[in-house]
């Protein structure tokens, strides 16, 4: 049985590009959740997926393969600041509530912050973003979410937060049991 594969869920690149670094650092193979076909022959899956609407891209669909016996460590992508303490608490529970107890540990949920550009989002999310940003302008800054304040400060601009030392704990993870 080999010990861990990393898959991730990509949807502009971000994670892609944490996934890649992961890969490199560790040794582990990288693949897209869209190209896995088996995963039962790894103890871990390492999963990173960019964070879209409170869900994570691709996770229900890899979540779906795995067994009791398997292990998971979860990072989520997104615009947010992972000190925004508060908004991730709501992205925990909303995790909790969709995954198997089984592969619910607190200690093994990472946050990572991402990239956008705008100019390369397709149609339908340049459409949900206008809509989202012009509802938040409406709001008061008081009623703001972490999540809302990040997207309003980035509206329609190119800005990238990768940081590969978010990565760190994740690594620790991986170590321990290669």
């Amino acid at each position: 049985m080999n010990s861990q594969i990393i898959i991730y869920g990509s949807e502009y690149g971000s994670t892609k590009r944490y996934a890649e670094r992961l890969s490199e650092i560790t040794g582990i193979e990288a693949v897209n959740y869209k190209e896995v076909k088996d995963i039962g022959d790894y103890k871990r899956i390492v999963y990173l997926g960019g964070l879209f609407a409170g869900g994570v891209m691709g996770l229900k669909k890899t979540v779906s393969k795995m067994t009791s016996q398997q292990e998971l460590v979860l990072a989520t992508v997104g615009m947010t600041d992972p000190n925004e303490t508060t908004y991730f608490e709501g992205i925990r529970k909303a995790l909790k509530d969709q995954l198997p107890a089984t592969f619910y540990d607190e200690n093994k949920i990472f946050h990572l912050r991402g990239a956008i550009d705008y100019g390369q989002l397709g149609f339908k999310h340049r459409i949900m973003m206008k809509m989202f940003h012009s509802m938040m302008l409406k709001k008061p800054e008081s009623e703001l979410t972490a999540d809302a304040k990040a997207m309003l400060e980035t509206y329609g601009k190119q800005v990238d937060f990768v940081d590969y030392n978010g990565l760190k704990p994740i690594i620790e993870i991986i170590e321990k049991t290669k």
